[in-house]
């Protein structure tokens, strides 16, 4: 029924806030039915790490109902005040729910400890072992249709709650198992156990933290994510290059991107403009990138500016064969140009300019030089 549902999905913005209510509203209804069962167990039962693990399907139930309210805002339309839309409140409840994951791993390992000092005997029952292993199935289940309606739409936040599923899974096994010790062996491993739960649930509620906090921040774009602009712009044979690419997001669905193209000087405004236009177009059509294009003139038909320009480039590349020029200019005897650096290197801007300079010097004579150093663009 999910994948009748989902392949009738066109991916637009409303689409986008059904499935995610979808998903809000599956997992608002698994969790409470998941923490019920497990509280009346864990209390009959008096397990300590059963009693976690419901309270983490409670905190799991809290966490739909954010992700729910969380959908509804983000699928309001821009504004006045808010002229670029509302998507990245997706954002602050994915950031919100982990905070609430964090909090009950730390609740989590208060009670573990307690117990661990002072360790009761778990009062077994099948009803104990047939609600575990459902509650193992369903939260299967909740993670894979989690994990599936992400990929959908590209949610952060419904990939946050499907790594919770899994998470869960985890937990619920380890319960199982302490149960299971206990009922073999007479060991009470409850507290121990607990312990494991909670310093699990910690670290997950921490890495989800960090990772809308990025989002909140504004993250790198994937290296997939580049690339596919890449290709799109490599479309164009007419354009002599492109660089100082940046791209930055107000929500999943919500992207602008800037960036350079170099064009031959000898073309006409209008013609450049007809060019640059075709790739605004083409990306939002195909990507859904909100491009604005800024036009370097190159004067490719001067030979000797050629000629200087792949000398500068090849003294370049034996230096760092990572590094990429652009934006060459020549003014009297200084070579004017931008160099994009890359992440991993083992010198210092100023010993970079030293060596480009001391090698422009010997194989191409004396001329001043002028770099710009791009640290933060992609491209």
């Amino acid at each position: 029924m999910l994948r009748f549902f989902l392949k009738r999905m066109k991916g637009n913005a409303t689409d986008r806030t059904m499935i995610g209510k979808l998903a809000s509203y599956l997992g608002l209804l698994s969790n409470a039915l998941l923490f019920v069962a497990k509280f009346l167990i864990g209390l009959s039962a008096q397990s300590v790490s059963i009693m976690a693990d419901a309270i983490n399907s409670l905190s799991d139930t809290a966490s739909s109902f954010l992700t729910l309210i969380g959908f509804r805002i983000a699928a309001k339309p821009a504004d006045r005040e808010h002229p670029y839309g509302h998507e990245r409140f997706e954002y602050i409840s994915g950031f919100v729910v982990s905070l609430l994951i964090t909090f009950v791993g730390f609740q989590f390992l208060k009670n573990a400890f307690e117990k661990i000092i002072a360790p009761e005997p778990i009062r077994l029952s099948p009803w104990l072992f047939i609600v575990l292993i459902l509650s193992i199935g369903l939260k299967l289940w909740q993670g894979l249709m989690y994990r599936q309606l992400a990929k959908k739409i590209d949610s952060a936040t419904l990939q946050a709650s499907g790594q919770d599923s899994f998470n869960d899974v985890l937990t619920t096994v380890a319960v199982l198992l302490s149960a299971l010790i206990e009922w073999g062996t007479g060991w009470r491993v409850d507290g121990y156990i607990g312990l494991l739960i909670a310093l699990y649930i910690l670290f997950s509620g921490i890495m989800m933290i960090r990772t809308f906090i990025n989002e909140l921040l504004g993250a790198r774009p994937t290296e997939a994510e580049i690339r596919e602009m890449e290709d799109r712009l490599d479309r164009y044979p007419t354009i002599l290059g492109y660089h100082d690419l940046l791209v930055h997001n107000y929500g999943p669905k919500n992207r602008f991107a800037s960036v350079h193209i170099e064009v031959n000087e000898s073309w006409s405004l209008s013609q450049a403009h007809e060019v640059i236009d075709a790739i605004e177009h083409d990306f939002q059509r195909n990507l859904q990138v909100e491009l604005v294009c800024h036009l370097d003139p190159v004067p490719i038909q001067n030979k000797q500016y050629r000629q200087l320009r792949e000398k500068v480039r090849q003294i370049v590349e034996t230096i760092d064969p990572e590094l990429r020029m652009h934006d060459f200019r020549i003014h009297e005897k200084q070579f004017a140009f931008d160099l994009v650096i890359p992440k991993q290197r083992n010198y210092t801007d100023r010993e970079l300019q030293d060596k480009i300079y001391q090698k422009i010097t010997h194989e191409i004579g004396t001329y001043e030089v002028a770099i710009t150093f791009d640290h933060t663009y992609l491209l």
